[in-house]
């Protein structure tokens, strides 16, 4: 059921241009006090809210193992508003969200209170006029996903019916492989319908990676060039000026690879890679990502092909920062890396023969995410070898974060002599060019999740075909038992990282 806004008869639901919003609906949050939700989840209710996206009829729900009521969860979420909301905070909004906001405490193996959790839930339908319509977020680790989707349906939480919706929204990581991703998927399949589960990815909720299908399927100029004719390779990297800060007791063990390998980077690949659809619907976009993840592998020489560091002590923005073997709660023989770098073969007509290198890492020299596809060299060049020594190979980068934009690089001809080609660049920055503001991805999102469109949201088939192409991988650097190659806080990784692109002819951009 799509819950449009039915109080504005002139408006046509296949203009989108015009702004949707949402119908009215019940957010509950589970792991309401962690950082994702203090920072991102409440701010981004605020803001949609704000922005006038959410209805009068709308509630929000905290369910955490605090001795809270409701005053002392709305005061907490007043804060978080305060400190991280992105648009201005305004009182009145502020007033409308509060009267819809209810806490719930205990634990997930609490019976009585998934039936306090009911009875809110039921409290809210009447008193706010919700409809009997519930999001459940479980902001929480994937070991109590059982447990909660399980709750949920042994009080009729997660029921549907033709009037009303009930759906879940999952955070990554998606599992630790591929087997237990299937068994996620099992998991929660046996309580939600597919179309009723939203996994979340919010780098696909950035403006930024939208706007690489508008780039691609908007412009006529770039289609012709976009396939391995004239692309060597690409390069999508997302680097962190950052280190696990308090987060060892979730990235120990998992590491950067199973962070961001498998779920953004592998995405961004795929919109990337992925043909033209017939639409942007939901079903038209996941079926042409499906194929471009079905038909990638990752090339077998992983001694040559893969590469992975751990950061050691080092400087990083002029500060001296200590290594991640001497952060806190973090084991000093762990094997877990912060640095993974892998090539991706995308085995169809168009990409045959074009390289996909993907690398991500924490202390880096700064911080960027960017899709760079980097172009076969003339095969002519009428110049001397004195014309052209500072002229590298085209280049397209699409910027994802933190400068948002597309860069492309290009041979020109310098003033005033008589043949010297120089390497520019040509620049669109989306702050220089739009007066609008980008919303903030979880924004997006939730207000998807909200309205039942899912088109940015990967289905399990995606995730289970991402599985596969990194667990050969990974099973690879368990096997070997090796410690990661160390790497200087604040440099461009490890020495394994620069011979694995050196093996083939390339060199990794400096963003």
């Amino acid at each position: 059921m799509t819950a449009e806004n039915p109080d504005n008869p002139l408006r046509d639901p296949q203009d989108r241009r015009l702004p949707r919003i949402a119908g009215p609906s019940v957010l509950v949050i589970f792991g309401v006090t962690g950082d994702l939700s203090r920072k991102k989840l409440m701010p981004a209710v605020y803001d949609l809210a704000n922005r006038g996206l959410l209805p009068p009829g709308f509630g929000l729900v905290g369910f955490a193992r605090r001795d809270w009521a409701d005053q002392d969860f709305a005061k907490q979420v007043h804060d978080a508003v305060k400190k991280y909301a992105r648009t201005p905070f305004r009182e009145e909004v502020w007033q409308q969200l509060l009267e819809g906001i209810r806490f719930v405490p205990g634990e997930f193996s609490d019976d009585d209170a998934f039936t306090r959790l009911k009875r809110t839930i039921r409290d809210l339908d009447e008193c706010r006029g919700t409809g009997g319509n519930h999001a459940y977020y479980l902001s929480i680790p994937p070991t109590f996903f059982d447990q909660v989707v399980g709750q949920l349906r042994e009080h009729g939480l997660a029921e549907q019916s033709e009037e009303t919706w009930n759906r879940v929204v999952i955070e990554k990581p998606f599992g630790h492989d591929l087997a237990s991703a299937r068994e996620l998927n099992r998991i929660v399949g046996s309580v939600f319908p597919s179309e009723s589960v939203f996994r979340i990815d919010h780098y696909l909720g950035k403006e930024t990676v939208q706007n690489m299908l508008a780039f691609r399927f908007a412009n006529q100029m770039f289609e012709p060039v976009w396939n391995n004719n004239y692309i060597s390779h690409v390069q999508i990297s997302m680097a962190e000026d950052i280190g696990i800060g308090g987060r060892a007791g979730y990235y120990d063990g998992v590491g950067a690879a199973r962070d961001v390998i498998q779920n953004h980077l592998l995405q961004l690949m795929a919109l990337t890679a992925m043909e033209e659809p017939t639409s942007f619907n939901a079903r038209q976009l996941r079926a042409e990502k499906q194929k471009v993840l079905a038909a990638a592998k990752p090339t077998p020489d992983f001694e040559k092909h893969t590469a992975r560091g751990q950061y050691g002590p080092g400087w990083q923005g002029g500060k001296p920062v200590q290594g991640f073997l001497a952060e806190d709660g973090i084991d000093p023989k762990t094997i877990t890396e912060t640095y993974a770098a892998i090539r991706v073969d995308v085995d169809n007509r168009r990409w045959a023969g074009v390289p996909f290198y993907l690398r991500t890492a924490k202390r880096m020299p700064r911080r960027v995410t960017e899709v760079a596809l980097i172009f076969k060299r003339a095969p002519h060049l009428p110049f001397n070898d004195t014309e052209t020594e500072e002229l590298g190979t085209n280049a397209l980068v699409m910027r994802i974060q933190p400068d948002e934009g597309i860069t492309m690089r290009f041979g020109a001809k310098v003033p005033s002599t008589q043949m010297e080609i120089r390497e520019v660049s040509m620049d669109f920055a989306y702050g220089g060019s739009f007066t609008e503001s980008s919303p903030e991805a979880y924004e997006r999102l939730i207000l998807d999740v909200l309205l039942g469109d899912p088109p940015l949201f990967p289905q399990h088939e995606e995730v289970e075909l991402s599985w596969q192409i990194l667990d050969p991988v990974l099973d690879h650097w368990a096997s070997t038992g090796q410690q990661p190659e160390m790497y200087p806080a604040g440099t461009w990784g490890p020495k394994s990282g620069v011979e694995m692109l050196a093996r083939d002819g390339f060199v990794w951009r400096r963003p």
